[in-house]
């Protein structure tokens, strides 16, 4: 672990910083809905308005934990879960991946 101490530690800061997205307008890149989208381009595309309802049960809507509603610390913890469940995610895919190919060597 202490090859790796560096990539941890940064990641970590990463985590703690993720809730900077609070204090920027508008809408993060990538993550339009169909309003947006027909704002920016002047239509809704056909593939985004078909799969539009298919994510209405979201865990964390809007990276807000629902228990706490659409408050500051709502936003807040729903940003930190977000920010640590996605970089495990990456962590380990990458560990995933780093044993398949080492045990393929």
């Amino acid at each position: 672990m202490k090859k790796y101490k560096w990539a941890l530690i940064s990641l970590g800061v990463l985590v703690i910083l993720s809730p900077l997205g609070l204090l920027a307008k508008g809408t993060a890149w990538g993550e339009w809905g169909g309003g947006d989208l027909k704002v920016l381009l002047g239509y809704i595309p056909q593939g985004v308005s078909k799969l539009s309802g298919i994510n209405h049960m979201a865990f964390l809507p809007d990276y807000s934990l629902p228990v706490l509603g659409d408050s500051f610390a709502g936003r807040t913890m729903g940003y930190y879960i977000s920010a640590v469940a996605g970089a495990g995610i990456i962590i380990l895919i990458v560990f995933l991946i780093g044993r398949i190919i080492v045990r393929k060597k």
